[in-house]
């Protein structure tokens, strides 16, 4: 009972107040299947890049953390090839910083964060890490091309799809919370929600 309600009341308060790039939402009728979307920082190699999330929520949460993994295929010395995240605060301890007190707010702006500055001293990928770490330059040129493969919504994207999920500009707290958009007349309608 107490992961019920604390569910709804965190999906309540990513709704009203997200932090700045970042939206969550719930994929179906069931509480633990959530979406997400991060936008990609500024002056990194992921800028104007969409990445989509799934977040599965354990039965235990919040003493166990939720299991989030990439949809959007990512050039990063944390992320592998399925979408699988290396990030302590996704583990419980002792090799994890997982607390009770944490919560998807939080979790989801850490993505962010490690998006934005990569730890290639415990990577996932160590190739990549490698590159990171000795050929910087190669990396921002690889980590932007995937960017602009896999994660930047085109044009010619929705005009062949049904429902697209696009961004309602960069959402910050003081904006509205983005919801997917569907095609009406053959252009994007996007909804966007007030607080």
């Amino acid at each position: 009972m107490q992961r019920t309600s604390r569910l709804k009341r965190e999906l309540m308060l990513l709704t009203t107040e997200p932090p700045p790039g970042i939206t969550c939402w719930q994929n179906s009728s069931q509480l633990d299947d959530l979406r997400a979307q991060i936008v990609g920082g500024a002056d990194t190699p992921y800028e104007k890049g969409i990445f989509s999330l799934e977040l599965v929520i354990p039965e235990r949460y919040p003493f166990e953390p939720p299991k989030i993994r990439f949809l959007t295929p990512i050039y990063h010395p944390n992320i592998d090839t399925a979408g699988r995240i290396c990030l302590d605060i996704l583990k419980l301890p002792p090799k994890g910083a997982w607390r009770p007190s944490l919560n998807i707010s939080t979790v989801l702006t850490s993505i962010q964060l490690l998006m934005a500055e990569p730890n290639p001293d415990d990577p996932l990928m160590a190739d990549i890490s490698s590159e990171y770490k000795y050929n910087k330059q190669i990396f921002l040129k690889n980590a932007a091309i995937w960017t602009e493969k896999h994660a930047v919504q085109r044009k010619e994207n929705l005009e062949t799809s049904a429902k697209v999920e696009i961004p309602v500009g960069v959402c910050t707290s003081s904006e509205s919370q983005k919801r997917p958009a569907t095609l009406v007349d053959g252009k994007a309608k996007k909804a966007c929600l007030g607080p």
